[in-house]
């Protein structure tokens, strides 16, 4: 059976929508936090379960008869909880049960030195699966499409993006890395370890989406500069989580050190097409 961790989120809900395009439905089965946002997949035939990274007695009864298991990573540390906990006991349930592949949604900051709190996050369980015994694929898959959408939104609609400086970043869509990694756990291609960096096909800074965006408006939107402190001030002033304010200036910070700028072929050669542009995503954004 086929196991998809947080099947009710945006990417994992995909993965799922795709994997039936691949399989039957009786070999999919989902493991999800409240299974009754996950009736739809019900109703169509999906093994839907409870399961909860914090305990590891859920986590055994959903993932019963998994041969592959696709992880999900954590976000608990946004509001300030120990994602790397969470994933040892996912780790150690998927070793005790006899998972044969663990699939894990990596990204492409992966590195103990990333200026990104979650890139650190990243390469550490990576780390714990390379000495799990089990045979497994990080999935390093390019910064969302849809981020980019959702932390300037307020800008866009403004037409006044303000924020520090920033470096290219390779905009990937949902869309695309939940299309690839059910490829990848139907066993279309077999990667062991990290993957290439699962990007889009082009990278580019908050001034030049700052542009893209004024040309599908028909009026400009000003890309402004701002300092650290004072995007951390007006965070706290919002009553933004300390946790989620880290991630934020982390990525800023790992934009600026390249991190998120490499354009890899994998993922369009994996797909059989070219992948979704962010200037299609901002079109369909800012109708």
């Amino acid at each position: 059976m086929l196991i998809v961790t947080g099947a009710t989120g945006q990417l994992g809900r995909k993965i799922v929508e795709n994997l039936l395009h691949h399989v039957a439905a009786e070999r999919i089965g989902v493991s999800v936090r409240d299974t009754a946002k996950a009736e739809a997949f019900a109703a169509l035939g999906v093994r839907v379960r409870q399961g909860d990274y914090n305990d590891p007695e859920s986590l055994r009864q959903a993932w019963d008869g998994a041969e592959r298991l696709l992880l999900v990573s954590s976000n608990a540390a946004a509001t300030d909880g120990n994602p790397l906990a969470q994933h040892a006991t996912a780790i150690d349930v998927a070793r005790d049960i006899g998972v044969e592949r663990i699939f894990y949604t990596s990204q492409v900051s992966s590195s103990p030195d990333s200026h990104f709190p979650p890139g650190r996050d990243h390469a550490a369980t990576e780390a714990m699966l390379a000495t799990s015994g089990l045979a497994w694929t990080a999935l390093r898959h390019g910064f969302y499409a849809a981020s980019a959408v959702m932390m300037n939104a307020r800008g866009l609609k403004a037409g006044r993006l303000a924020a520090p400086q920033d470096g290219k970043v390779a905009w990937t869509t949902h869309d695309d890395l939940a299309a690839l990694d059910a490829a990848l756990l139907v066993g279309q291609e077999v990667i062991d370890g990290p993957t290439p960096p699962l990007t889009g096909a082009e990278a580019f800074d908050l001034a030049e989406l700052a542009e893209r965006a004024g040309q599908i408006r028909g009026r400009p939107v000003e890309r402004v500069l701002i300092s650290e402190d004072v995007l951390q001030a007006n965070a706290r002033a919002s009553g933004v989580p300390e946790g989620s304010i880290a991630v934020m200036l982390g990525y800023y910070r790992a934009a600026r050190a390249g991190e998120f700028s490499t354009v890899d072929p994998t993922l369009s050669r994996i797909l059989g097409r070219a992948p979704q542009t962010m200037s299609a995503v901002l079109q369909a954004s800012l109708r």
